[in-house]
């Protein structure tokens, strides 16, 4: 009797885990600072739980309207970045500002400029969402089905020229600037008062970079150099949770040196790239990161070919 009990006490504990495991996500902002919130996605892939909420997003309360930093990768995500907003405070969104152009960064910004707010990006970021509008929404509608519908492409109007951009907002000061990591066009958002970083996709900590076939890890090791010598003293990643530099030097800095120095060098010099990928395949310092099993070794082909022949 006693074991017919134990094993009718785990079943209900693996179906509770079972429930849990696909309960729909609902954003939380975190406060960073005096009026500057982050909201932490989840660290794995996209689904209908998550509404392709996956990532990091982020908004700063000013007297005259919130700002925020990504819109989510769909009307039903931006719907609920907007809850988790209205639950700190009862001040509209005036202003969305895209740090990048992966589908989680601006697909939700439809959904915030119908109710009256301006949508800002760098010129690059802008025409690359142009250019992967049609085949983000493909991809995503694999991964969130129904969810999607409602959801309508729309990048910023009258975005802003240049290889970067100071802007005032609200009486905020936000600095963007150029990453072209990830995605081309990518950006960080810096605010210099406040010393926050908002980094969209350069940076990644708790799990691994992607490195994408249109990423480019030169850019992104240059742009991490140039992050550090903000020398902020909160960043918000892309993915994973809020940290300090010496966190995301651990995490991604030192992956992108990796990335570049060894596995680039190895391409440099033409040795066999099994036999390199081989040779770096276990990296102790990385292992800890979610992903890493999926990734380490695409990341390092992708590498390898960006500085082939170079």
């Amino acid at each position: 009797m006693l074991k017919l009990l134990n094993r009718v006490c785990q079943f209900f504990c693996f179906a509770l885990l079972a429930v849990s495991a696909q309960a729909e996500y609902l954003p939380k902002a975190e406060q960073v600072a005096d009026g500057v919130y982050a909201i932490v996605g989840p660290l794995g892939q996209r689904s209908p739980e998550n509404d392709g909420l996956n990532a990091n997003y982020g908004f700063i309360v000013t007297a005259t309207g919130v700002i925020l930093i990504d819109s989510g990768a769909s009307k039903v995500g931006a719907e609920k970045l907007a809850k988790a907003i209205r639950a700190v405070t009862d001040q509209p969104v005036r202003w969305v500002i895209n740090t990048g152009s992966q589908d989680h960064r601006w697909l939700g910004n439809d959904y915030f400029s119908g109710s009256g707010a301006e949508i800002i990006s760098l010129q690059r970021t802008a025409a690359t969402q142009a250019r992967f509008a049609g085949q983000q929404l493909q991809g995503l509608e694999r991964f969130l089905g129904k969810r999607l519908e409602g959801t309508r492409p729309l990048s910023s109007p009258k975005p802003l020229s240049g290889e970067g951009a100071s802007i005032e907002l609200g009486g905020e000061t936000l600095t963007l600037i150029y990453t072209d990591a990830h995605y081309p066009g990518d950006a960080l958002a810096h605010l210099p008062k406040r010393g926050i970083v908002f980094t969209g996709d350069l940076v990644y900590v708790d799990r691994i970079l992607g490195v994408l076939p249109n990423s480019s890890v030169q850019k992104g090791q240059k742009a991490f150099k140039a992050l550090a010598a903000l020398k902020p003293v909160h960043i918000v990643p892309g993915h994973g949770r809020v940290c300090d530099l010496a966190k995301a030097q651990r995490d991604t800095g030192d992956y992108y040196d990796f990335l570049a120095n060894t596995i680039g060098a190895a391409a440099k010099e033409m040795e066999p790239m099994d036999e390199v990928l081989k040779r770096h395949a276990d990296l102790p310092a990385f292992r800890h990161l979610e992903n890493y099993n999926d990734l380490h070794r695409v990341n390092m082909n992708r590498a390898f070919t960006e500085f082939e022949g170079q």
